[in-house]
C-alpha cells in the first residue's frame, strides 16, 4: 500500500483548511469475480481518492479510502450501485482518522 512520504505534501494534508477524511468499508454480496474491485478502482481514481481495495476470504470486499469527505460520500453511492455483474446487499461504513497517508487508488491481489 502506498503511502506519501512527501513532508511537504503531509503538512498540507493536515492543515485544518485541508482536513483529510477516511472510511474503511465492508461490501457484502455478490461482489468477488464480477470486476467489483475494478470497479472500485476506476470510481476511486474518477472521484480523486486514494487508498486500496482487496477481497476478504469471507467473500466480502474491503475498500479504505483518503479524501475529502464530499468526495468520499460520492464513492460510498458508487458501491451501493457496484459493477454491472455485481449485486451488493450491504456495506458497513467506518469513518475514521488516517493513519497514514496513500498516495494512490490501488487494487490489492
Amino acid at each position: 500500500m502506498p503511502v506519501v512520504k512527501n513532508e511537504k505534501v503531509r503538512r498540507w494534508i493536515r492543515s485544518p483548511g485541508n482536513r483529510m477524511h477516511e472510511f474503511r468499508a465492508i461490501v457484502s454480496g455478490r461482489v468477488q469475480m464480477v470486476m467489483f474491485r475494478d470497479f472500485t478502482c476506476r470510481k476511486a481514481r474518477k472521484v480523486r481518492v486514494t487508498g486500496f481495495v482487496r477481497n476478504l476470504p469471507d467473500g466480502t470486499v474491503e475498500a479504505v479510502a483518503q479524501g475529502a469527505r464530499e468526495n468520499l460520500e460520492k464513492l460510498i453511492e458508487y458501491l451501493h450501485t457496484g459493477s454491472i455483474l455485481s449485486h451488493v446487499e450491504h456495506i458497513a461504513v467506518e469513518w475514521r482518522v488516517p493513519q497514514k497517508t496513500f498516495d494512490s487508488f490501488d487494487l490489492i491481489y
